[in-house]
């Protein structure tokens, strides 16, 4: 008779979804070519020493509003993503689930 081994699901790698996409943006858009990965790597390193962030970071939302960030400002820069486009589909975005009664799915007009 062999052991029995049991295997408990591992922790998720990602605290929260929005964690988990905007990273599986990043990497695809780095898969398209749209970027260089050592470049983001600079990027990011740079808004995180702008934000003070030289310890050990978790995985948490600190970290990956950084990410956003670093994201936002190079599709910005390369014209993908003007920061008033981006700004002005955020305030959509807000509307639409600030309207959206609770438990409806949140469309924009």
């Amino acid at each position: 008779m062999s052991d029995c081994i049991t295997h408990s699901a591992p922790d998720p790698v990602f605290a929260e979804p929005w964690h988990a996409q905007v990273f599986a943006v990043t990497v695809a858009l780095n898969e398209a070519g749209r970027f260089e990965w050592p470049d983001w790597a600079t990027r990011f390193s740079n808004t995180l020493k702008r934000h003070g962030l030289s310890r050990e970071l978790d995985g948490g939302d600190d970290y990956f509003k950084a990410w956003v960030e670093t994201l936002e400002g190079l599709l910005a820069e390369q014209g993908t993503a003007p920061q008033q486009d981006v700004k002005q589909l955020c305030q959509f975005w807000e509307e639409a689930y600030l309207t959206t009664p609770h438990g409806q799915p949140v469309h924009l007009r």
